[in-house]
């Protein structure tokens, strides 16, 4: 009796834990979305990151209700779906009529038609309550282990470029331990279907801050040239990170043109002169 009481509250513990870190994590795209409300533009932000999380927060929270006992995961997945669904609705506010519609038409999709969907097979389709949590659960896993998509290629990116400046170190440690409490969490409710998902969030998020420790003085050897580029010759690029329980990340970052490529354009038209340089060179020539 006594380790099962030392299970619980280490569960608590762990799971209150995992709450605060997670708080943190849903509250970083703010930046993002103070600067779309200052510009009133979405500007090249994409809507997915914050669909999927709303999403799987949605899922999540279904399946808490559903097992039951599960109040601490019920808290943060509430405050997700309120949060994530702020930022929809401040992406709707601001991004142009082309991406508003396109952004609309995922949200049915995604958080209305499929949501509705594995509620109804799972409320009608599935009568045996064990079963229904069983089914529920193995479902917020795979979506779970579907977004680590983003964090791989964001790993892959780092690799290829040797450039860390796609990858913010604080953000992959606070979701390293994120994984590391809900991985205990998971394990003290003898629960899964939690802890699965955070072992491979932890295992992910050890290797980003690995290539962190090895590339993050690379940015010192950027080419100088780089820096002269003009700011109207810069994009935006969004970058995602999402962590197994809905929480998600985009940081954007300045992708800058190459400066080879620019230099070569500038060479073509100095070589290429247009129709109307000609023309004043010959009239001038004749005159």
């Amino acid at each position: 009796m006594g380790v099962m009481i030392n299970y619980h509250l280490l569960a608590i513990i762990f799971g209150i834990l995992g709450n605060a870190i997670s708080f943190l994590v849903f509250l970083s795209p703010f930046p993002t979305f103070y600067r779309i409300y200052k510009k009133k533009s979405t500007e090249s932000f994409q809507s997915l990151p914050y669909q999927v999380s709303l999403f799987s927060c949605m899922l999540w929270l279904y399946y808490a209700l559903i097992k039951q006992n599960a109040f601490l995961l019920i808290t943060i997945n509430s405050f997700g779906c309120i949060i994530e669904t702020i930022y929809i609705a401040m992406f709707f506010a601001y991004a142009t009529k082309d991406k508003r519609m396109a952004a609309m038409k995922l949200f049915f999709t995604i958080n209305v038609a499929f949501f509705s969907l594995i509620l109804m097979v799972t409320q009608f389709a599935v009568k045996s309550h064990s079963l229904q949590v069983s089914v529920i659960g193995w479902i917020c896993v795979s979506i779970s282990v579907s977004v680590f998509a983003a964090p791989l290629m964001i790993v892959a990116r780092v690799i290829k470029t040797k450039s860390v400046e796609f990858m913010p170190f604080t953000l992959s440690f606070f979701l390293t331990i994120s994984a590391v409490m809900w991985f205990a969490y998971g394990a003290f409710l003898h629960d899964i279907c939690i802890a699965i998902p955070n072992v491979l969030g932890f295992i992910l998020g050890m290797l980003q801050m690995v290539l962190y420790g090895v590339y993050r003085n690379s940015g010192m050897k950027i080419d100088a040239e780089k820096k002269k580029i003009n700011s109207s010759d810069q994009q935006l690029k969004t970058i995602v990170v999402m962590s197994p329980l809905g929480v998600s990340e985009v940081h954007p970052v300045d992708v800058t043109v190459d400066p080879l490529s620019v230099h070569h354009e500038d060479l073509s038209k100095q070589v290429e002169p247009s129709t109307e340089d000609r023309k004043c060179h010959v009239e001038t020539a004749h005159s």
